[in-house]
């Protein structure tokens, strides 16, 4: 079973994120900070992350090249989810090794075609 996290403060993008990727297919975990996402990623790494840009811990670079230094996190992908465009942080997040990005909100067809894109879901 291939497994997504999403990492984000907000508990409603947390839920509504389990209830439109979750499924027996693909197990979704939730993190409400970053440091709580490492301490899982360390235990057992997700095939996906979905990371909220504006976390209150840690910035998304940091928290990115965090999971990309654990051992297999080679292949983890990483969509970041921002609520306004910027191009700076878009290109902090992916040079620091995310595979994308995603505006918030978002709504349901958004979400999977940007998820569709990672080459996780079937």
């Amino acid at each position: 079973m291939k497994r997504c996290m999403i990492v984000d403060d907000s508990s409603i993008i947390r839920k509504v994120v389990k209830r439109i990727l979750g499924g027996p297919e693909l197990a979704v975990v939730e993190a409400g900070n970053g440091r709580d996402a490492l301490d899982m990623c360390a235990a057992e790494l997700p095939d996906a992350i979905i990371l909220d840009g504006t976390l209150p811990d840690m910035q998304a670079p940091e928290f990115i090249h965090a999971v990309k230094a654990l051992p297999g996190a080679r292949d983890v992908r990483i969509l970041v989810s921002i609520l306004e465009f910027d191009i700076g942080a878009i290109m902090r997040a992916k040079r620091a090794g995310a595979t994308g990005y995603m505006l918030k909100p978002f709504n349901r067809a958004q979400l999977l075609d940007r998820f569709r894109e990672l080459k996780i879901a079937a």
